[in-house]
């Protein structure tokens, strides 16, 4: 079942609205990298942040999400009016919800005794970022929030149409949004998953990632648009815990199976959104993966290199990107470039890896893939296209 977006919203240390973030996309900048967090006890690491000002929220992370959910209003309205409030669902993906606020309460207790005014438990909750975004919006179809780590915003596309399809709605908002926090940043260095500097996705010198936050929104329906949803490819290979299978055999197979759910071929893929996080397990399990699938010649780059990872938010705003680089008026055609030392790692298959300036001919191929993989094994891969379905 293909679906049509009817609305895109974004948010990313690249920008606010698609105009702004496409500039900064494929002109390739990591001015987004520029801010600094301190990892207990002292040590300074690079992180993205969303610069604009958000919409008033229990939290930032509600308040980034409207943020981009007010891009797609208009569109939301006139869907209310075609299907009912009732029959539009609100399924969105998050990792870190309200934990910043949490932090900041815990520390004022600690410090005087009494909780912040204001401040209640339930802001800290995973489901609470769908609920009050369909609460902002008006709507009251069904409404979760998806919670598997780095892939949790990838994985409502397909939540949302396995409920258009059960007849269970007849549209749905998707999207994810997740923000910075001392817990995700303390807990990634306690992995030795942090950069020391810029990340540097599938060189032989990458040592980690770096954090961003962002947030998007889409709203999906059964009716034809510019840019469709043309596939997915879902799995859990459960290797381990927080290693990826080094193999790439559950990478491969979201993708395999995104190919054959679109009905598309390898061949008819113009782009690869890597997941490219930077670190040395997941860069080498995804080179092996891509190569197996799509072979040398497919153009492929990682976006975190200008964006940080997101995390929670990552599937959301790099399905974003694919939006944008497909859009006649946007990218039409134009691909994110892959920023990095250049220096290749040797144990990974060759990988055409996007330059500067660079476009693909949309009258040739006119779909592109994007790859989120989490903690767990939990992997997606989501096709998106344009032109005749």
């Amino acid at each position: 079942m293909r679906l049509g977006i009817a609305g895109m919203g974004i948010a990313t240390p690249l920008g606010t609205g698609k105009a702004d973030v496409a500039e900064a996309l494929f002109a390739g900048t990591r001015t987004g990298l520029a801010h600094e967090m301190v990892v207990f006890p002292d040590r300074r690491v690079r992180v993205g942040r969303v610069s604009a000002a958000l919409p008033q929220a229990p939290t930032r992370n509600d308040g980034l999400m409207r943020l981009v959910l007010d891009q797609i209003a208009q569109e939301v309205s006139l869907a209310k009016a075609r299907f009912g409030a009732h029959r539009i669902a609100v399924i969105l993906g998050t990792s870190t919800s309200g934990i910043a606020e949490g932090e900041a309460a815990y520390l004022a207790q600690k410090a005087g005794g009494a909780w912040p005014a204001g401040f209640h438990y339930q802001h800290q909750e995973l489901g609470r970022l769908a609920e009050g975004a369909a609460s902002y919006l008006g709507l009251s179809g069904p409404s979760y929030t998806v919670a598997t780590a780095c892939s949790s915003s990838a994985k409502v596309f397909a939540s949302a149409r396995r409920l258009i399809a059960a007849g269970l709605c007849d549209a749905a908002v998707v999207g994810g949004a997740d923000t910075l926090c001392a817990t995700t940043v303390n807990g990634f260095a306690s992995l030795d998953a942090m950069a020391r500097g810029l990340c540097q996705p599938f060189s032989c010198n990458r040592d980690g990632i770096n954090i961003g936050e962002g947030a998007a929104a889409f709203l999906l329906t059964p009716e034809a648009a510019d840019i469709a949803l043309l596939g997915l490819g879902e799995g859990s290979d459960a290797y381990h815990l927080s290693a990826p299978d080094p193999s790439g055999a559950g990478a491969a197979a979201a993708m395999t199976a995104a190919l054959a759910d679109a009905a598309v071929s390898a061949g008819d893929i113009a782009y690869v959104n890597l997941h490219g996080t930077g670190t040395a397990l997941n860069d080498a399990m995804e080179g092996l993966a891509v190569a197996q699938v799509f072979g040398p010649d497919t153009p492929c780059s990682s976006t975190k290199g200008m964006t940080g990872h997101m995390l929670g938010a990552a599937g959301a705003c790099e399905a974003a990107f694919l939006y944008l680089a497909l859009h006649p008026g946007y990218g039409a055609g134009r691909l994110p470039p892959h920023l990095w030392d250049g220096e290749a790692d040797p144990a990974i298959p060759p990988l055409r890896l996007v330059a500067q300036d660079a476009r693909v001919d949309l009258m040739v191929r006119c779909a592109m893939l994007s790859n989120s993989f989490a903690f767990g094994g939990s992997n997606m891969a989501l096709i998106l296209g344009r032109g005749a379905w």
